[in-house]
């Protein structure tokens, strides 16, 4: 069969930057799922945006379906045929449905019963006929805010303005919203015109031509290579903020990339401020000397080319000297306040109506991250240091800066507090507590920081699920799923020993005693857990260890997260040696069979022992006992693993020779107990039953 490209574009008026990938990847996976819905062979499938476009190109589509057979089930035989042995009314209504003659049919076994079948010839469909029902794809792309114009009914995220559908040089027919499909395609929106396009496959030729690069990737890399000329030109150093990178593509279709500068004056503002302003009002990149700091400079990209650059450099130049200038004021002003005046004002601030103000969180946050320090035996300066600290987490919320810069909230803290005279120590907590703002963010530095950041996390964490604001499904409006994770991360960074089951009994203790839990303690706590234990899964994954490992290692209990880390990987490094099958084995033995101890079962009694096994595994257990106690409180998990395992040959030497479940009850508990005592040591360290070995 021939192939021919298939071309489908709308035209927009300017979507928002942030919609636009987005929307073009939801094209092309509508366009692939139709394609093979509709067994419709082709050799590519390309996806395009502008902020003014949307497009996918379908390259070697074929012109028509494969013919294709298919068996088609009818009614059982005893329905087919009547008494007589003739085609019932049933069969006969079945043939016509399947447009076939009752000569056609016959008879099939499926599962002990005849039924009737027959084989039906399907004659592949054009794919000028499948094509006219392509609209759909387009009207099924989802946005997070749509809008209506006109008198119409279709809510999209911006005014249609034209349709462009070709298979080949064959217009393909359809109208969305009063817009009638057709050849035609609208360039640059100053550069270019609107422009016929003869052939499917001369798509992005065709629009370069009136200056539309109409590829992404292209776009951006054309960007990012102009950026490195400018600076290899200069002698910059351009950092490429990624997410800027991105927003700043889906705003040009036509990408000319210029520099400008600005005031030396404005350097005396903190360098965060000045490129927060940039990026955030004016989609600039800052330009660093050789040597990392920053330049009276920066970089911008024109949706245009070339000509009259210089208007719009000094255009570019005169909105940024207002922004900074404006920067400029709200640092000034807040250099007046007293951060503790500062910190009295958030008792005017409502963090949540049913938890208080932002006041009342930071008196949790300092009490909960004291407790926190104490119980992690730091010394009496750095628990002042973490109080004051607390004290002074968020005061930078009522500062004009973080007023207009919500991201610059913490770093403002520091440069305020550092201003005032705060230790070092303490302005650097105040900005790291925030810390990590994302799964690749950095975590906090020093250790007081961290203490402070999960004070915080937990404390938002604990009375949101106190309040029975539990996230479910996709739902998660104070980013718990975030901030879980976060403490997780800080938790395995800074290898504290402390249980991440400890850390919640004090944030919940806290809790109560502050009147803020509306449900009980014991069903938070255990909803936390369960939220939590998915979280250390997913991060046991991230990891690469294996599935079963993470189940095994996990019913042990919730303990310190370096040493599930630890478990998980190195069990996933035993599970590779051949002798490990066999330890898991005599270790799911003892396990499997403690089960069915009765009651409190208290240690064995060596009097009852009838067989040497018995007392050799007795006295194997007593040493391994104190040397996995001792490798515990040193949280060396290979050594403790090295103590486990010389249970073995007396485990395998026990089983070979003794029944447990004798006939005598006496003994029958005292070597289940036995079993108890061994499966507890074991049980402590990962349950074996859970990890699987497939067969080869």
């Amino acid at each position: 069969m021939s192939n021919r490209t298939f071309l489908l574009e709308i035209g927009l008026e300017e979507m928002p930057a942030r919609f636009v990938t987005d929307a073009m990847n939801q094209l092309k996976e509508k366009m692939t799922a139709w394609l093979k819905e509709n067994r419709l062979s082709y050799e590519a499938v390309r996806s395009f945006s502008t902020p003014r476009r949307l497009a996918v190109l379908v390259e070697g589509l074929e012109e028509k379906q494969e013919d294709r057979s298919e068996e088609a089930k009818g009614p059982s035989k005893k329905i087919a045929r009547d008494n007589e042995g003739n085609w019932s009314k049933a069969a006969q209504g079945f043939a016509r449905g399947q447009k076939v003659a009752v000569d056609d049919l016959y008879f099939k076994e499926v599962k002990g019963e005849e039924y009737v079948f027959v084989d039906k010839y399907i004659k592949g469909k054009s794919t000028i006929e499948l094509l006219a029902r392509v609209d759909q794809l387009l009207t099924g792309i989802t946005f997070a805010k749509n809008m209506r114009w006109g008198n119409g009914k279709l809510r999209y995220v911006r005014p249609i303005k034209w349709l462009a559908a070709l298979y080949g040089n064959e217009i393909i027919d359809f109208n969305i919203a009063g817009v009638q499909s057709s050849n035609v395609t609208t360039g640059h929106r100053f550069l270019g015109e609107t422009v016929v396009i003869e052939e499917a496959s001369e798509y992005t030729r065709t629009l370069l031509k009136e200056h539309v690069l109409a590829d992404p990737a292209e776009r951006k890399s054309a960007i990012v290579k102009q950026i490195d000329q400018l600076a290899e030109t200069e002698g910059w150093d351009v950092p490429v903020d990624e997410d800027l990178l991105e927003e700043v593509n889906n705003l040009v279709e036509y990408p000319t990339v210029f520099f400008g500068t600005f005031d030396e004056s404005f350097l005396h503002v903190p360098d965060d401020v000045l490129i927060t302003s940039m990026k955030e009002h004016q989609r600039y990149f800052p330009v660093l000397n050789k040597e990392g700091e920053l330049l009276p400079n920066f970089i911008t990209v024109r949706n245009g080319d070339h000509r009259h650059l210089e208007n719009v450099q000094k255009g570019n130049e005169k909105v940024l000297r207002a922004r900074l200038a404006d920067a400029e004021f709200f640092y000034k002003e807040d250099l007046k306040l007293n951060i503790d005046d500062a910190a009295n004002r958030l008792e005017n601030v409502v963090y949540h109506e049913e938890l208080g103000s932002i006041g009342d969180k930071v008196r949790r946050i300092k009490d909960l991250s004291s407790r926190f320090a104490k119980r992690l035996n730091f010394d009496q300066e750095a628990v002042g240091t973490v109080e004051r600290a607390a004290h002074l987490s968020k005061f930078d919320l009522v500062t004009h800066m973080v007023d207009e810069f919500p991201e610059l909230e913490g770093r403002m803290g520091e440069e305020y507090a550092e201003k005032a005279g705060e230790k070092p120590e303490v302005a650097a907590a105040i900005r790291e507590h925030y810390l990590p703002r994302h799964a690749k963010d950095t975590l906090p530095q020093r250790s007081e920081s961290a203490v402070l950041s999960v004070a915080d996390k937990l404390d938002t964490v604990v009375t949101s699920f106190g309040i029975g604001q539990i996230p479910t499904g996709s739902q998660d409006p104070h980013g718990l799923r975030r901030q879980t994770a976060a403490v997780i991360s800080i938790l395995l960074d800074q290898k504290w020993d402390i249980k991440v089951t400890d850390l919640f009994d004090e944030a919940l203790a806290l809790s109560e005693q502050r009147g803020v839990l509306k449900r009980s303690k014991e069903d938070v706590k255990a909803d936390l857990m369960e939220f939590t234990v998915l979280r250390i899964k997913n991060m046991l994954q991230d990891k690469n260890v294996r599935y079963d490992i993470i189940e095994a290692v996990l019913s042990a209990g919730v303990s310190r997260v370096d040493t599930i880390v630890e478990k998980g990987r190195f069990l996933t490094e035993q599970a590779k040696k051949q002798d490990f099958k066999h330890l898991v084995e005599a270790f799911s033995r003892v396990t499997n069979i403690s089960k069915k101890a009765e009651g409190n079962v208290i240690r064995a009694d060596e009097s009852l022992f009838k067989q040497p096994e018995e007392n050799q595994l007795y006295s194997t257990l007593r040493e391994v006992k104190q040397q996995v106690l001792k490798a515990r409180s040193n949280a060396d998990i290979e050594s403790e693993f090295e103590a486990l395992k010389q249970l073995e040959p007396a485990i395998h030497t026990y089983f070979d020779n003794i029944m447990v479940m004798t006939d005598d009850a006496k003994v029958k508990q005292n070597r289940l107990a036995q079993m108890k005592e061994a499966s507890d040591v074991i049980l402590a360290f990962a349950d074996f039953q859970a990890i699987v070995f497939h067969s080869e």
